[in-house]
């Protein structure tokens, strides 16, 4: 027991005197016992924690004790195996672990099963590194050889990463998580390639895909990101070729265009009008010094656009001659730009129509848009409408083809994703030809691979593609007869969005997004495991080979031996002998996008798992914004087509995480925070409690500075739950009492916990975890420490162990115990098992094991937590009045204070009579009257009728419980107060 009180509000000033010696009643006042520590030692102690948690088996024994309620699954978005977790990884796994946590607590059962993302091109990407440093050539090496090296290095960082998880405090079935990898799941994700293969919506075309020419393949816009970039930019003529019209008598005119990407010219199909747009034909005047632009040339422009391009192509004056309407573009002819140019053998030498089209815009450029069918899908999806030729130009590293006249072999992007020659080429050529009428650079955000942040390009290339649009007959359309038309209407009737705008972001997304692109030309993936007769033309009924026994023979090689098998020799043959001849048909040796292994997982996990979803549909799936687009897009895609609705009935989405302030973390700017280092500094339940502060939703801010207000809200918690825990030190139900006989103050307490209880529920089933974090903080640390526990420190160390109050004290804290704990356990699972524990030691127990406690809701009492609302407020009067007199040095502390609280409204008076307002202000004594105020009244202008006169409290000071009364010393017991003195009396 410690040797004296601890220091609070009832303690006396040291200048006060007794004026009758007393023993030392300091061993007689029952202060708290505990061994729970004040300081936490989080990073040492939490691997005990974990250690603890993984002997006495605590996931599965949760299983157990789950058994027959009702599932709650949140389905892992598979992190990708390759490097270390960053601050992102801890925000989205901590949220996971959060939900997954309250709602096993609130009576369900919340499994947890993590995954992994295995295939796909970063891994495929340090493999590659690591040859080239070798000086080896990735080609030459066996395809199973090399796609085995992959496998090792993803369950290397598999390995790791599970460690760093678990270190965070994540809770689930880390003994047998879920890998794209894995064999069951690559025959699975097969098996759901072909359901596409057998439904038609599977076809290979030829259009423009965003292309990596640094990593050869093409890639989903999930996996692109936009950064800055200095383009060429170039104004171009295109020759009037027609004599007809308007153009009879102005045969030298030209339709000039706009484009950053110079080197798409030679591949110009058409250049495309829009209608709407005010056109004019202009004369060229004056020019200045080392213009390209011509004297008395005519140009055609948009009217808006034209001043831009005069100081572009510093043109001094120009004439506009004339209108030029849509019927004066309709059916136009120009002539290419490299038309005639030496040395081009004839390539450029086609007319190039005039084509009406929504997409151009007056908002920059000309009002012309230079059309190549094979590089941008405006530009494909134009070709398509008026059946334009595509051209094959452009190799996949990113180079013209080598027998292209000119240009031939040269580089658009280098392997080294800097700009290659070919820009430059074509904008000599241009300039050589006379079609150069002003040239330029751009400062513009441009698409980027996020792996080897090297440029791309719109690439025309045969790709398979799963058409979202296909009308589908597989017996599944309650929700629609395409895919597109099944996601949407997931994304309305079937599933929840947290918060609400994500519904927005996915659906725009989901109305306009074209075909899928499934074919990556890569190595380290699931094939895509579908054969094509040979000669056969893509357009031909039989051009892919459907058949179920194929199909069947496929999944179960590859639940045998894994995808690898695709690729050994002789596998051809062994799955088409007895059904067609082999020799007929080629092998696909594409593998799939790795958005489509992701989005399959709800059918290897959800559906296949004895710990997953009973329909297979997922409760909850959580990520980041950006998975609008990636993630959650592909699930629902994905699953539209093969099971005809989404896998999820709710998505919540995260922000990204920012330093303090505000920017975006990178290693350059030396910004970034490292879960590993926060870990090592204050504990993972430091950086857990910050995730619970942050208003996830949007882009969270962390740093030095916030850490340390983290772990400051954390210390005010942790010192709440070490008193409560050692004001029950001893605490039997013999001693609990029943809520009826308790004092009003109890009585409020209880009813805040019901009302808290509810808000609580409310919003970890709504996933509001900073909501539900800032309503039991602010009970705890306000209403609490600050409130309850101040004036109950009397009763609590000063009282018979056997007076009502202090039982009604004790039997409230024990409900607060019990309350508090669980309630932080999904925010602070170590220190919470460290509270438990302190309390209720076990070899085998556990917080974590336990529920949220039912609160009955008969605490509920508004009449009393109105009248109460009003003590609090009169309360802060007299306080604030005391705090004057302490700071001026007239009283040490307020037990020797009796001041006479002047109070006007009858009701708020007769409140206050009602209590003991001495002990609710924590003085020894206090008079309450209706008489009005003095002008010397100390007032608080929020709390109008309200006057407060100082008065010090008379008598002796009770060398036991402090408070200076008029009887004290007059007991048996020297120097105590009548209160004392029956306490020693007594025992």
């Amino acid at each position: 027991m410690p040797a004296q009180p601890p220091k609070d509000s009832r303690q006396m000033s040291d200048t006060t005197t007794d004026t009758q010696a007393a023993p030392d009643y300091r061993d007689t006042v029952f202060l708290p016992q505990t061994d729970f520590p004040m300081r936490a030692g989080l990073p040492q102690r939490e691997p005990e924690w974990l250690a603890r948690w993984e002997r006495i088996g605590i996931y599965d024994r949760l299983r157990e004790r789950a058994a027959g309620r009702t599932p709650f699954i949140l389905h892992d978005g598979p992190p990708y195996a390759n490097g270390n977790l960053h601050i992102g990884h801890a925000l989205n796994k901590t949220i996971k672990d959060i939900v997954v946590r309250s709602h096993q607590m609130m009576g369900r059962d919340a499994r947890y099963v993590p995954g992994w993302d295995c295939h796909g091109l970063p891994i495929e990407w340090k493999i590659e590194e690591k040859y080239r440093k070798a000086g080896l050539d990735k080609d030459a090496v066996d395809m199973i050889e090399f796609r085995q090296e992959c496998r090792r290095f993803a369950q290397g960082w598999v390995d790791i990463q599970r460690e760093e998880f678990k270190r965070l405090g994540i809770t689930g079935k880390w003994d047998d998580p879920y890998l794209t990898m894995d064999y069951h799941a690559e025959a699975v994700i097969a098996a759901d390639f072909m359901k596409l293969l057998m439904n038609g919506s599977l076809y290979q075309g030829s259009k423009p895909v965003m292309w990596s020419p640094v990593e050869k393949t093409a890639l989903a816009e999930a996996e692109v990101e936009y950064h800055d970039h200095t383009s060429h930019t170039i104004w171009v003529r295109f020759r009037v070729a027609s004599s007809q019209g308007i153009w009879e008598t102005e045969k030298d005119a030209s339709v000039v265009i706009w484009t950053t990407t110079p080197w798409t010219i030679p591949q110009n199909r058409a250049v495309a009008y829009n209608p709407g747009i005010g056109y004019g034909l202009y004369r060229v005047g004056a020019v200045a010094e080392n213009a390209t632009a011509k004297p008395g040339e005519l140009l055609v422009l948009a009217d808006a656009l034209a001043e831009s391009l005069r100081q572009a192509a510093k043109v001094e004056d120009w004439q506009r001659v004339r209108d030029v309407a849509a019927a004066d573009l309709e059916g136009l002819v120009l002539a290419h730009p490299l038309r005639g140019v030496e040395g081009g053998a004839g390539e450029w030498d086609y007319d190039v129509p005039m084509l009406p089209g929504d997409h151009v815009t007056d908002d920059a450029g000309t009002g012309f848009v230079h059309t190549a069918p094979s590089h941008g899908d405006d530009d494909y999806q134009l070709g398509l409408k008026y059946r334009l030729p595509m051209t094959y130009n452009v190799e996949p590293d990113g180079s013209y083809r080598a027998d292209l006249p000119i240009f031939g072999g040269q580089a658009i992007i280098g392997p080294d994703g800097k700009e290659g020659p070919a820009n430059v080429s074509v904008i000599k050529q241009l300039a050589w030809a006379g079609a150069l009428l002003a040239k330029g650079k751009i400062k513009h955000s441009y698409p980027h691979s996020w792996r080897s942040k090297a440029p791309l390009i719109y690439r025309n290339t045969p790709q398979w593609f799963a058409a979202i649009d296909h009308e589908l007959t597989d017996g599944m359309g309650e929700y629609g007869g395409t895919i597109r038309t099944r996601a949407l209407t997931s994304i309305d009737r079937l599933v929840k969005w947290w918060p609400q705008s994500g519904r927005n972001r996915i659906h725009s997304m989901i109305e306009n997004r074209p075909d899928w692109v499934l074919s990556r030309q890569r190595a380290w993936g699931v094939p895509l495991t579908c054969f094509v007769k040979k000669g056969a033309k893509p357009t031909d009924a039989d051009f892919l080979l459907r058949d179920q026994r194929v199909n069947d023979r496929i999944i179960a090689a590859f639940e045998r031996d894994g995808a690898d098998d695709w690729y050994r020799a002789g596998f051809k043959d062994e799955v088409l002998a007895g059904i067609v001849a082999p020799e007929d048909y080629e092998q696909v040796m594409d593998v799939l996008d790795v958005w489509f292994d992701s989005g399959s997982t709800h059918a290897f996990v959800l559906r296949d798992r004895a710990d997953g979803a009973p329909d297979g549909i997922a409760d909850v799936y959580l990520e980041g914004t950006d998975q609008h687009r990636g993630w959650f897009q592909s699930s629902l895609l994905q699953a539209c087509a093969t099971k005809g609705r989404a896998p999820y009935r709710n998505v919540v989405t995260h922000g990204f995480t920012l330093d303090e302030k505000g920017m975006k973390m990178s290693k350059s700017l030396g910004n970034t925070i490292v879960p590993a280092e926060v870990i090592k500094q204050y504990g993972a339940d430091i950086l857990r409690l910050w995730v619970a502060q942050t208003d996830y939703t949007a882009d969270q801010r962390i740093g030095p500075e916030i850490l340390k207000g983290t772990a400051d809200s954390y210390r005010r918690l942790r010192n709440t739950l070490r008193f409560i825990l050692g004001n029950l030190a001893g605490f039997t139900e013999a001693e609990r009492i029943d809520v009826a006989e308790m004092p009003e103050l109890e009585q409020w307490v209880l009813h805040r916990l019901a009302q808290i209880d509810r808000q609580l529920r409310h919003g970890y089933d709504s996933f509001d975890f900073q909501g539900v974090f800032q309503a039991v903080f602010q009970f705890a640390t306000v209403d609490l420490s600050a409130f309850y526990f101040d004036i109950r420190k009397d009763a609590l160390y000063c009282d018979a162990p056997d007076a009502l109050r202090r039982r009604a004290v004790r039997t409230v804290l024990d409900l607060l115990f019990h309350r508090l704990v669980t309630w932080l356990a999904p925010i602070l699972p170590f220190t919470m098992e460290d509270v438990w524990l302190s309390r209720f030691p076990s070899e085998d127990g556990s917080v974590h094991l336990q529920d949220f406690p039912a609160t009955p809701a008969a605490w509920l009492n508004d009449p009393l937590a109105r009248k109460w609302e009003t003590i609090r407020r009169i309360r802060r009067v007299v306080t604030a009045a005391l705090e004057i007199k302490r700071t001026d040095k007239v009283i040490g502390a307020s037990l020797e204070a009796a001041p006479v609280v002047h109070v006007d409204e009858a009701d708020e008076l007769k409140a206050l009579k009602s209590v003991d307002f001495a002990d609710i202000c924590i003085t020894s004594d206090l008079s309450l009257t209706g008489d009005p105020a003095p002008g010397e009244a100390f007032r608080l202008s929020d709390v109008p009728g309200v006057g407060v006169v100082f008065e010090p409290a008379e008598g002796e000071k009770c060398q036991r419980c402090w408070k200076i009364l008029p009887d004290v010393g007059s007991h048996k017991h020297p120097g105590t107060c009548a209160r004392c003195d029956a306490v020693l009396s007594a025992g």
